[in-house]
C-alpha cells in the first residue's frame, strides 16, 4: 500500500486531504526508522501494542491496516478501502468540499 499512499500524497500536495497513520509496531524510535526506510511523509502517530492503545480502543480497531476516511466535518465517509478505490473516495470528498452548497 505504501508505494500508493505516496503516490496519492504527492498527486493531492496543496488540495484539502490529509493522510494520517496510526502505528502500533513498537518503540517511537521504530516508527521513525520505519517511516525513513520507507519514506513516509505523511503524519503518523504512535500507538500502543496492536489492539490495546487508546487510539484502536476508541476507534474500535482489531486488524490492520484499518482505513477511515473522513470528511472535512470529521464524519466517517468510507472504510477499508485500498488502491484506486482508496483515491475515488478521496477525490470525490475533494469534488465535494470544492463545490458550492452541502455534501449529498
Amino acid at each position: 500500500m505504501l508505494p500508493h499512499e505516496r503516490e496519492l500524497v504527492k498527486k493531492l500536495e496543496g488540495k484539502p486531504f490529509t493522510l494520517l497513520g496510526i502505528n502500533s509496531d513498537g518503540s517511537r524510535s521504530a516508527l521513525k526508522d520505519i517511516l525513513e526506510k520507507e519514506k513516509i511523509t505523511w503524519p503518523n502517530i504512535q500507538d500502543e501494542s496492536p489492539g490495546t492503545g487508546p487510539i484502536a480502543k476508541r476507534w474500535n480497531v482489531h486488524g490492520w491496516p484499518t482505513i477511515y476516511i473522513l470528511d472535512h466535518t470529521g464524519k466517517i465517509r468510507f472504510k477499508d478501502l485500498r488502491d484506486e478505490k482508496m483515491e475515488e473516495a478521496v477525490m470525490k470528498l475533494i469534488d465535494e468540499i470544492s463545490k458550492p452548497g452541502d455534501p449529498k
